[in-house]
């Protein structure tokens, strides 16, 4: 009774950030919507810049790729968070709860990224700005504003990380995922079939979590501090 409490907790709580995604997306400006590709292809390429040596590290590599792709890219996960929605009766009796966990801190990242990107992109547009560069960059970050939104945003990146190493330890939640691909596939699921496996294979690999996500964490607050702190070098040593 207590773990069924437990899940059923969790899909309310996924299904709530859900309607909040709904919500941010259709408030926002015609403008500034318009004006997300730009923003997130240019913090794309940041990231990328970034995280240069963990991309570099063979033990940290396939983590370093996932969180780009899937959690920081300038990918369109509009899909995959779908498929929570409609799936979620079945999903949340099917996968471990750490899996759970991972999906319900993952669409409350991109509830935060999304209204923190449209907060920028209003700005570019009341600036008349269609290219960014670090100054402009740095522009729109602080009239954003939101630092304890900021600090939130990265201490989710760091959740969805810490979930993914707890279903990594736990016994046959491999096999779960590996059944699950060609039923998922069939029902339509396979945007959110890949990013679980993506994720849960990438964390495998890295045996341990922790100096990973504590480089993550550590670089992003240093690299918020100083973009707030208008910083001329915001991602620099």
């Amino acid at each position: 009774m207590a773990e069924q409490a437990v899940r059923e907790g969790l899909k309310r709580s996924i299904l709530l950030r859900l309607q909040a995604l709904r919500r941010v997306g259709a408030s926002a400006p015609r403008e500034a919507v318009a004006l997300l590709p730009v923003l997130r292809q240019w913090q794309a390429a940041r990231l990328e810049a970034s995280f240069v040596d963990v991309l570099a590290d063979p033990a940290m590599h396939a983590a370093g790729r996932f969180f780009l792709s899937d959690l920081y890219g300038d990918r369109d996960f509009s899909s995959r968070d779908r498929d929570l929605e409609r799936i979620m009766p079945v999903m949340v009796h099917l996968l471990p709860g750490s899996l759970l966990v991972a999906a319900r801190d993952a669409i409350g990242l991109h509830v935060i990224s999304q209204a923190l990107d449209l907060r920028m992109s209003t700005a570019m547009a009341e600036r008349r700005w269609r290219r960014l560069d670090v100054e402009r960059y740095g522009t729109v970050y602080r009239a954003c504003g939101l630092p304890r939104l900021r600090a939130r945003q990265i201490d989710l990146v760091v959740a969805v990380g810490r979930s993914l190493d707890a279903a990594v330890r736990r016994h046959g939640v491999h096999r779960i995922l590996r059944a699950a691909r060609l039923p998922a596939r069939a029902a339509g699921l396979a945007e959110l079939q890949g990013f679980l496996e993506r994720g849960f294979d990438a964390f495998d690999r890295l045996g341990g979590a922790e100096r990973f996500l504590a480089r993550i964490e550590a670089g992003e607050r240093e690299v918020s501090r100083r973009l707030f702190a208008a910083h001329p070098a915001p991602f620099g040593p």
